[in-house]
């Protein structure tokens, strides 16, 4: 389809950025996981369970079914969908005509053996997000691998803190990267370690078909053999007909917090932006405005924000309704499952914007610096501290009287220093000498920290 004419941005305008996604959660993708999950299935009954003698040859011609999976071959399977009007049935009906094509017609009553659609289509939704998971990984290790960039590279440039948008103690730009950083890699340690979890028990969970048929086999176990060790999926037993879909949740939670906290560092990025602290480069080509010349606008940060909430609002959604189901199974979770690639596409649409616009910026150390020298009244919060120390009367009651809601200078807080009586000369000394820029605590000493620990 030409681009242009697309009604969603993931086929549109962002096609580019989620590219990486379309053989995962495209209506291909989904087909062609479903075809994986019934071929391997088909190997478990015949390979584990030897319920059918089967050969090596034929384990082969098996597995070239999913192995060899085109969009030709959806395109198959959607044709049979036409006729069936049901989905997972259309994939059953395409494996047993390759199989007939392949000479194996009396293998084919063992595709779909005992299965409810669900078994098939928890487990491929499983595995789709077991590879969205990767790709989201990736992106996001790229994102955190810049901001440590910048907190390396700017961990001893000093910057007026602003707490209610108001000036506050100081910081080092390098050190508020290193937050984000930090926070980042927590989150993303929580999003790896989530169970992604399968389940194949038949119509509403209790292997009611398998163990009529052959109630010798110990089909508990063999569920969990197969989802483990055929699927790479951690299993589960206690369900209805359905996956409860409590694991997508959890991702979901997981993706929410880590969305939040990237459109946390965009708006800052672009307060800073504008408070003139970063400067961002120009691009000979680019236009800011299509009619203000001068303009050059944080847009990635932007556009990552505004993507990043679509993704919010979608998952949120997501993760309560995939929760619900009435009695032992309706169908309105299936539409919202076709979402999920959507979440994704507007999260790695934030994830890219970002790291964009993360590669458009530079610190503009002069401005730093001039705020900072415009606001010796930062110095308080020392003055008063050693104050209390040492005894002298009222400290935070006389420099809130001299500096709130004041401009004052550095000289107004050296004769506020000279006047104390009980502090020692030497550390009057340091205080009278010491500067909002220089006031950064243990900024620097916390930067390497982290990255002692990284």
């Amino acid at each position: 389809m030409d681009n242009l004419m697309a009604i969603s941005v993931f086929d549109g305008r962002y096609h580019r950025h989620t590219a990486a996604l379309n053989s995962i959660f495209s209506e291909y993708g989904l087909i062609r996981h479903r075809v994986f999950v019934e071929i391997q299935w088909l190997k478990f009954l015949f390979k584990e369970l030897a319920l059918e003698n089967v050969s090596d040859q034929e384990i082969h011609l098996l597995e070239a079914i999913s192995a060899d999976f085109t969009p030709d071959a959806a395109r198959r399977v959607k044709e049979i969908e036409k006729e069936t009007n049901h989905d997972v049935k259309a994939v059953e009906y395409y494996i047993k005509e390759h199989l007939s094509e392949l000479g194996l017609g009396h293998l084919k009553e063992w595709v779909h053996f005992a299965c409810t659609s669900d078994d098939i289509n928890n487990t491929a939704y499983a595995l789709m997000l077991k590879k969205g998971r990767d790709v989201l990984v990736e992106d996001l290790g790229r994102v955190i691998e810049k901001i440590e960039t910048h907190g390396r590279q700017y961990k001893a440039v000093p910057m007026m803190s602003r707490t209610h948008g108001q000036p506050a103690t100081p910081t080092t730009a390098g050190k508020e990267f290193v937050n984000f950083a930090w926070r980042l890699r927590m989150e993303v340690i929580t999003f790896r370690s989530l169970f992604i979890h399968g389940k194949m028990n038949g119509a509403s969970g209790n292997f009611n078909a398998h163990a009529f048929v052959f109630p010798d086999v110990d089909w508990m176990g063999s569920s969990e053999k197969f989802v483990a060790g055929y699927l790479g999926l951690t299993p589960i037993l206690y369900t209805t007909q359905i996956n409860p879909n409590n694991y997508i949740a959890e991702m979901l939670h997981s993706l929410i917090r880590i969305s939040a906290t990237l459109i946390d560092f965009n708006r800052d990025m672009w307060g800073y932006i504008s408070l003139g602290y970063f400067k961002q480069k120009t691009v000979a080509s680019e236009v800011g405005s299509s009619t203000m010349p001068h303009k050059v606008n944080p847009i990635d940060f932007e556009n990552s924000e505004g993507n990043l909430g679509m993704a919010i609002s979608l998952m949120e959604h997501l993760s309560v309704k995939l929760l619900n189901s009435r009695f032992q199974r309706d169908l309105s979770d299936s539409t919202v499952l076709r979402n999920l690639g959507a979440v994704w596409g507007y999260v790695v649409i934030g994830l890219k914007s970002t790291i964009k616009g993360l590669d458009k910026i530079e610190i503009n150390p002069e401005v730093l610096e001039k705020d900072l020298a415009a606001n010796p009244e930062l110095l308080a919060e020392a003055i008063q501290t050693v104050m209390r120390i040492y005894g002298e009367d009222n400290p935070y009651e006389k420099l809130k009287a001299l500096t709130r809601g004041r401009r004052i200078t550095l000289e107004d807080i050296r004769r506020f220093v000279d006047s104390l009586e009980k502090v020692p000369e030497a550390l009057k000394e340091r205080m009278k000498a010491l500067t909002p820029g220089e006031y950064t605590g243990f900024s620097e000493r916390l930067v390497d920290h982290y990255f002692s620990k990284v």
